[in-house]
């Protein structure tokens, strides 16, 4: 591998979105260690494998692969690819890879979800948000399946940086990724930018596994298409009710681009399917609290949310 630049980058998580992303910025040629469970001997053996429609066929290999973080090196930047039901176990292992002064940043759906863990890092680390606007999955150990989109856009949380110096360290960030050929923005506002994407994962995640269908099963019936721009309406309208401006006919806006897209199974689809336990508090128990706390009913985004749960429920016995 060529000598990369500072900073250097760990993933946390290398699933689709860590593998993804922490991939394309080591072929940009920066110093990416990744941090691996159960795929970890394929990987190291026959390295990270991107088939994407966009980049191509891509393989980083050798791969600076880790089965525990104790033996990977300080970096500079973590980027969290794992999921909200696991951010309580993120902690001890941030702990032991971040360097003084790192950048932490969760690569998560959903809203609040910094908040559970900020309380557990030390002061001196910086806790950002990753909003990832993908269609990814992984096809087998080591291998990526990116069928569209990419972009990411960042937006800091909590630590020691204050007024302008978090701006600029956000803008240091997307920078990166900017620098991996990806589009990536720092947006000012990381609850406004959570929301915002709420609009999408809350109808399509949640339909995906209660219809058995993917985005353009969903697109293609009338009734599902009406009932996906209902949900979409009960978000925005619960985020402006928080104080949060949503861009002008933003669900239309979404069901456009959507049609667009190719057939795409988000995340939850593959977590009921493997049998992992979904992101529900996240994506629609967090937002359904904070809608309350201003006086604001979301009954179909209600509805969805108690089907999903008493389907996970009864799955777990």
């Amino acid at each position: 591998m060529s000598q990369s630049p500072a900073p250097r980058i760990g993933i946390i998580g290398t699933g689709a979105i860590g593998g993804f992303y922490g991939l394309l910025l080591a072929r940009a040629g920066y110093d990416v260690h990744f941090l691996l469970r159960s795929e970890y001997r394929a990987v190291a053996e026959r390295g990270l494998q991107l088939d994407s429609a966009a980049h191509g066929a891509l393989l980083l290999a050798p791969v600076q692969a880790y089965r525990n973080t104790g033996d990977m090196p300080p970096c500079d930047w973590l980027l969290v690819g794992a999921k909200t039901t696991a951010n309580t176990e993120l902690a001890p292992l941030i702990a032991q890879v971040a360097a003084p002064g790192a950048k932490v940043v969760l690569l998560q759906n959903g809203l609040a979800v910094e908040d559970e863990l900020r309380p557990l890092l030390a002061d001196d680390l910086h806790l950002l948000g990753g909003l990832c606007y993908i269609c990814v999955h992984r096809s087998g150990p080591g291998v990526i399946e990116h069928q569209a989109l990419g972009a990411i856009n960042l937006a800091y949380h909590s630590g020691p940086a204050a007024g302008d110096a978090r701006l600029a360290l956000v803008e240091e960030g997307a920078g990166m990724f900017r620098a991996a050929g990806l589009d990536s923005a720092a947006m000012p506002d990381l609850d406004q930018a959570r929301w915002q994407k709420l609009v999408w994962n809350v109808p399509y995640n949640g339909l995906s596994v209660l219809l058995d269908a993917d985005t353009r099963q969903l697109m293609g019936n009338a009734d599902s298409r009406a009932l996906i721009r209902d949900l979409m309406l009960e978000v925005v309208q619960a985020a402006q009710a928080l104080g949060h401006a949503m861009p002008e006919n933003y669900a239309d806006k979404l069901l456009a681009a959507t049609e667009r897209m190719p057939d795409y199974l988000p995340s939850m689809y593959h977590d009921f399917a493997q049998g992992r336990t979904a992101e529900l508090p996240a994506i629609y128990a967090a937002p359904l609290a904070a809608a309350a706390t201003v006086g604001c009913d979301m009954p179909k985004v209600r509805a969805l949310y108690q089907a999903l749960s008493f389907i996970q429920a009864r799955r777990e016995g």
